[in-house]
């Protein structure tokens, strides 16, 4: 599956007649297979970020690749086809309420037209054995937990098998065994090679699983740090220099000392 790209994206979102800056000149590359964290303040452009990723919103000014592709330029049936390359779950509640889970992820497969009724039949139930949540086919979300339903709701993502997961807040509002079984769930995703772009305040799982942190602070990028920790920031290169010259004084002293 092709890398994902933004160059020099920025967007604007109108409100009562202003132009509102969301993120401005934001240059990001996501390879294939990469587990990204995406963290920062409410209203830092996250969101704005992982919708410009994933196709489903157009900058402003820059542009958004798939591979090659430019994003923007896709509409209609192009965009159509071109979405059936990611699975999303969004912080609005994405499953209808008068609708069985079973029917729930069968809409999501009949609204990308692939394969016949009995392929459907199969996806749904692997999709819900994937994220251990076989046998609530015939359940409505108000029968589950807030937990189950997160789950069902990565389910109907991962229903197309889809090669990029775009998150935004999976692990909102549940507990510690909740996202604990999710964020698991999400490591075993991406060693089978899915690529996953995570928008996230839970810090304390961003700092056990060290993938790489991206933060955002009001519409920027302000860090990116492979194998990071929440709100770790790159060194700069004068302090490399100096950390350093520090251990090499250090180990110096302790040489001498032994002497």
């Amino acid at each position: 599956m092709p890398d994902l790209r933004l160059e020099g994206a920025t967007k604007y979102y109108k409100v009562e007649k202003k132009k509102l800056l969301a993120v401005e000149d934001i240059n990001l590359t996501i390879e294939q297979g990469e587990f990204v964290f995406l963290i920062g303040s409410s209203g830092a452009g996250k969101t704005t970020v992982l919708r410009m990723l994933g196709g489903d919103l157009k900058p402003d000014a820059g542009s958004a690749y798939l591979g090659e592709t430019n994003m923007n330029h896709f509409f209609g049936p192009l965009q159509f086809r071109l979405r059936r390359s990611f699975g999303y779950v969004w912080q609005e509640p994405q499953l209808l309420r008068k609708r069985t889970i079973y029917e729930n992820l069968f809409m999501a497969l009949a609204a990308r037209s692939i394969g016949r009724r009995v392929k459907w039949d199969k996806a749904v139930g692997k999709a819900l054995a994937l994220v251990g949540m076989q046998g609530v086919e015939h359940c409505f979300p108000a029968d589950l937990s807030l937990g189950e339903v997160r789950l069902v709701e990565l389910a109907r993502a991962l229903v197309n098998s889809p090669p990029i997961l775009i998150l935004d807040e999976l692990t909102a509002n549940l507990d510690d065994d909740n996202i604990w079984d999710i964020m698991y769930l999400l490591n075993e995703l991406n060693n089978r090679g899915i690529t996953i772009i995570m928008a996230t305040h839970a810090s304390q799982y961003v700092n056990i699983m060290r993938r790489r942190v991206v933060m955002l602070t009001d519409g920027h990028i302000t860090s990116d740090v492979r194998n990071g920790r929440y709100g770790e920031k790159e060194p700069k290169p004068e302090n490399i220099f100096a950390d350093a010259w520090a251990k090499n004084q250090k180990n110096r002293r302790r040489r001498w000392e032994r002497k």
